[in-house]
């Protein structure tokens, strides 16, 4: 589907509360117990939010790239901000940073033949590495086509041609797949929209406000036997909301 016509209703329709009900982020906390490592009552109750809101792995330049990709993928609109107010660039970010970045619990080994679209991410680049080749690649492109402007100096019509080229693989990227670089993107992106704010992404719950998702909520009860009503309760992060963490 050419990017330069995806809609955010076609967006929102495919397979969005999936990724908000089971996005796997590198930040997650675990806690164990043990005489080493003693556990606490409550010690998980309120997990850490991302407290640091600058950015960890992008450079300057590839953030004005990031930003600007992603904001075409999921503009704002009569429906809700676009993917920069929301924070889905730090989330990519500070996700490069971390474990997922560096493809820590993943298999990176060979053979390194070429992988079917059924078996998922096959390159022998880590996502970071991924990314940061990438990025450079798409900017040499521009400024060999357009002298001395970077991908977000584009017009939004020229910019989601570029992208329309990753996305059907046809964009010379040198060393990496362009097909597989905007799977990774489109999936992250997707990620940073939906994902519990903890993380960075879905700034004040607005990727889960627009689709009506409920959070991360104690139980329903009271919701059980109400047939056919809209339920118009705010959502709920893993921290809860702010009222109840006498922050708002």
């Amino acid at each position: 589907m050419s990017t330069s016509t995806f809609s955010r209703r076609q967006f929102l329709t495919a397979g969005a509360v999936s990724i908000a009900l089971g996005v796997e982020t590198a930040s997650a906390r675990e806690i164990r117990g043990g005489v080493d490592d003693p556990w606490m009552p409550h010690q998980a109750d309120a997990p850490d939010p991302l407290q640091a809101i600058e950015y960890k792995f992008f450079t300057p330049d590839e953030v004005l790239f990031v930003e600007a990709v992603t904001e075409r993928l999921i503009p704002q609109d009569d429906l809700g901000p676009g993917a920069k107010a929301c924070g889905v660039p730090l989330f990519i970010d500070h996700q490069l940073a971390g474990a997922y970045g560096r493809a820590e619990s993943w298999y990176m080994q060979g053979p390194w033949a070429k992988g079917q679209d059924t078996q998922g991410y096959q390159s022998r680049m880590s996502p970071a590495e991924l990314y940061r080749a990438a990025i450079k690649a798409i900017e040499e492109h521009v400024g060999s086509i357009q002298t001395g402007k970077r991908f977000a100096d584009l017009a939004a019509q020229a910019q989601d041609e570029i992208i329309s080229e990753l996305e059907k693989g046809k964009l010379d990227l040198g060393g990496v797949d362009a097909k597989t670089f905007f799977q990774t993107l489109w999936l992250n992106t997707k990620e940073g929209m939906f994902c519990d704010p903890i993380y960075g992404g879905n700034k004040d719950m607005a990727g889960r406000k627009m689709l009506g998702f409920p959070g991360a909520r104690y139980n329903y009860l009271d919701w059980v036997d109400r047939h056919g009503e809209r339920y118009d309760q705010p959502p709920v992060g893993i921290r809860g909301r702010p009222a109840w963490n006498g922050q708002g």
